[in-house]
């Protein structure tokens, strides 16, 4: 059976630094699941809690209290509305978020592409060239996977996340350096401790020139037996009215069916 796209597990509210839109409340979020059928939605606030690893000033203020701001979260019949937090990994690879705070989290992603942040998620001889953006790609990878941590609720965010390069033309040229043997070896991995991978709107958003360069990965992670889930990343509601489309033209590019999907904790 084809994957019915009833997800979405990656979303901001207004209180993400990076959104700050009145409208982006967690009643227009619940009011996005009923009008599109969806069953499962998380909100995923940017969250920087473990002050002992240093922080930017833009993180420093979006801790685990802060995104606490938004509880409770609105209910409705047949719509599970979960708490969870967009963390990070810094590039001495620590994840600011203890295990005990994971532990209260419905949900938690963890994006390994916020390449943009030279000198913080990476240094600045990652972030030097097109061949060292690929190189910490699979490195960040690596170290997430050999972390002791609650795979069975987490979810790896846009792993083809356009911040992984300055442009467009270094973005796809980094996709096309990760060595296949490799992102072989790391989904196979990642469907052994069962941790999400997400397929995110803005990731899927291509021009169909680009699309075998940035499906490939999602091709082998499907072939290693990785379940996937859907995130908007949706900071305003102009993203979640356009989600739909996107992620049913990506649940057709991969073929994905019912088998395919993650469901937290399992």
């Amino acid at each position: 059976m084809r994957y019915v796209w009833d997800n979405d597990m990656h979303i901001h509210s207004r209180l993400s630094l990076c959104s700050k839109d009145p409208e982006q409340t967690t009643d227009r979020i619940l009011q996005y699941a009923k009008d599109n059928g969806l069953k499962t939605v998380v909100l995923t606030d940017h969250c920087w809690d473990d002050k002992s690893i240093p922080s930017s000033d833009w993180y420093k203020y979006q801790d685990l209290e802060y995104c606490k701001r938004s509880l409770p979260l609105p209910k409705a019949d047949g719509i599970e509305f979960l708490f969870g937090v967009e963390s990070e990994m810094h590039h001495t690879h620590l994840i600011p978020l203890s295990l005990e705070e994971m532990d209260k989290l419905d949900f938690i992603v963890v994006p390994l592409t916020h390449m943009h942040m030279v000198g913080h998620a990476i240094t600045k001889e990652e972030g030097a060239s097109p061949e060292n953006r690929a190189k910490a790609w699979v490195e960040r990878f690596e170290a997430f996977l050999a972390k002791d941590l609650p795979f069975k609720k987490m979810g790896l965010a846009h792993l083809t996340c356009g911040l992984i390069a300055p442009n467009r033309e270094d973005y796809l040229r980094v996709l096309e350096l990760l060595p296949t043997d490799k992102m072989t070896e790391l989904f196979k991995k990642a469907a052994e401790v069962g941790v999400g991978i997400e397929l995110n709107a803005s990731d899927m958003d291509f021009k169909p020139e680009e699309a075998e360069t940035v499906l490939k990965m999602y091709r082998i992670a499907k072939a290693q037996g990785c379940k996937f889930y859907m995130g908007s990343d949706a900071h305003h509601p102009a993203t979640l009215d356009k989600a739909k489309a996107i992620f049913e033209r990506a649940i057709d590019m991969l073929g994905l069916t019912e088998d395919d999907k993650f469901h937290i904790g399992k």
